[in-house]
């Protein structure tokens, strides 16, 4: 039964993964002209606002976990200096790709077209298939962030464990939304940052969910069971 249920968004997970491979070549134009700093010319910055804004927005996100185990500030500060040299480095003072520039720049070098154009607080943005890509992956990140968040929420006034609505198919949905989140920065905006804190971000959630759930068993009894019956993730 539990195979069945969680079929369909298996699927739906690995068609979403398996984009990269069939776009390959614009992918790897796109990591290219980050990592090397070619995107020099095309790069927003100083951009203060938008900085703050997207730092308070998304560190915000790190609040609903506490409705499931108390919030471990501590724990969580990787996360928040991620985002904040992340954004710094995006619409701020993007260093990485300052310093790349100087010993990668190659004249006539180009992003794969955008598929994607916007403006936001009076600022333009351009989005490739690789950028749009990650805005999906956060996209998705973050909704099952919420609905992890919404079921918990009305449950905090309830005694036992939470095991049904998006629990029913994931032990963890609103780490696995953090994952696909971190991805997600990782494949639209790849700078030396992301490149080697994203792999480490995402082990750390993965052995935080470990911790978790020892101490989940210890408070109740059934979670042995309900490990039995439902993924760590999908």
């Amino acid at each position: 039964m539990r195979q069945i249920k969680n079929f369909l968004p298996r699927i739906l997970l690995l068609i979403l993964f398996l984009v990269p491979i069939i776009y390959f070549k614009d992918f790897y134009y796109h990591f290219y002209v980050y990592l090397s700093g070619n995107i020099i010319t095309g790069v927003i910055m100083q951009q203060w606002h938008i900085v703050i804004l997207f730092i308070l927005l998304f560190t915000a996100f790190l609040i609903p976990l506490s409705y499931r185990r108390k919030a471990n500030w501590v724990e969580y500060g990787l996360v928040t200096a991620f985002l904040v040299s992340l954004f710094i480095e995006m619409y701020g003072i993007p260093l990485t790709i300052l310093l790349a520039s100087k010993y990668f720049f190659t004249s006539g070098t180009q992003l794969p077209p955008n598929i994607a154009n916007f403006y936001f607080l009076g600022v333009g943005f351009g989005m490739d298939i690789a950028m749009t890509y990650g805005a999906i992956l956060m996209i998705i990140g973050l909704s099952i962030i919420i609905i992890g968040w919404i079921k918990l929420y009305r449950n905090t006034k309830k005694d036992g464990l939470v095991t049904d609505g998006i629990y029913a198919y994931s032990r963890h949905p609103q780490y696995l939304g953090f994952i696909l989140f971190i991805l997600g920065w990782l494949f639209g905006w790849p700078t030396i940052i992301t490149v080697f804190l994203a792999p480490i971000l995402i082990y750390k959630y993965v052995r935080v969910c470990k911790t978790e759930e020892k101490e989940i068993t210890n408070e109740f009894a059934e979670y042995k069971e309900y490990k039995k019956k439902v993924p760590l993730f999908i």
